[in-house]
């Protein structure tokens, strides 16, 4: 689990596109202060696991065809920067919100509206995400817990603090840019939870 407090913005040094899969090398001397072989590392909101931890504060992931067709990790390569994120230790404060680092979707950035010191950011919406979203409810964008100040049938909007533009990759992501999206998990167990039947008596 993770809470959606980017810890760090890492790199992709090197990537190997295999058969059905990928090997991706990221750079991130905070994250891998304490790594180790099969700990959870959340790349760009994506929950990953740790292959092997290299020199330099760097850490190798493998991923497979479903996350890569689910996520915006396929189309980062070499340079990419990208929000990295520990697993979340059960004695930690929950600074964000409930993470599983298992992305619902994508969508992209469709417009950018800035203020003095913060900006609005206004994203696509898969329609068959909508219903999970409200306005002041919580979702998960590359990683980053934020709160939904705007809703419509196809998009949302999210308002950046300063500290979300300087530590984050939305601080750069510009219009058209492929975003991670995870909705709320509480809102899919009440979904589930009303679908179904109610018990004979």
């Amino acid at each position: 689990m993770f809470t959606g407090i980017v810890e760090e913005l890492g790199e992709v040094v090197a990537k190997e596109d295999l058969r059905d899969f990928a090997r991706l090398v990221i750079r991130g001397p905070v994250v891998t202060s304490d790594a180790g072989h099969g700990d959870s590392i959340a790349v760009n909101g994506v929950c990953l696991t740790v292959v092997e931890v290299l020199p330099d504060g760097a850490f190798s992931v493998d991923v497979i065809g479903e996350t890569l067709n689910r996520s915006s990790l396929r189309a980062i390569g070499v340079g990419s920067r990208v929000n990295l994120e520990r697993a979340a230790a059960v004695n930690s404060r929950l600074g964000g919100h409930i993470v599983q680092g298992h992305v619902d979707g994508t969508g992209h950035v469709i417009a950018r509206t800035p203020a003095e010191r913060w900006e609005v950011v206004r994203i696509a919406l898969p329609t068959a995400l909508s219903r999970y979203v409200v306005e002041k409810g919580s979702i998960t964008v590359d990683g980053v817990s934020l709160t939904v100040s705007g809703l419509g049938d196809d998009w949302l909007e999210v308002s950046l603090i300063p500290t979300t533009l300087e530590a984050t990759t939305l601080g750069t992501a510009g219009v058209g840019a492929p975003v991670n999206l995870e909705v709320d998990i509480i809102a899919k167990y009440v979904e589930r939870l009303l679908s179904r039947d109610s018990p004979s008596t």
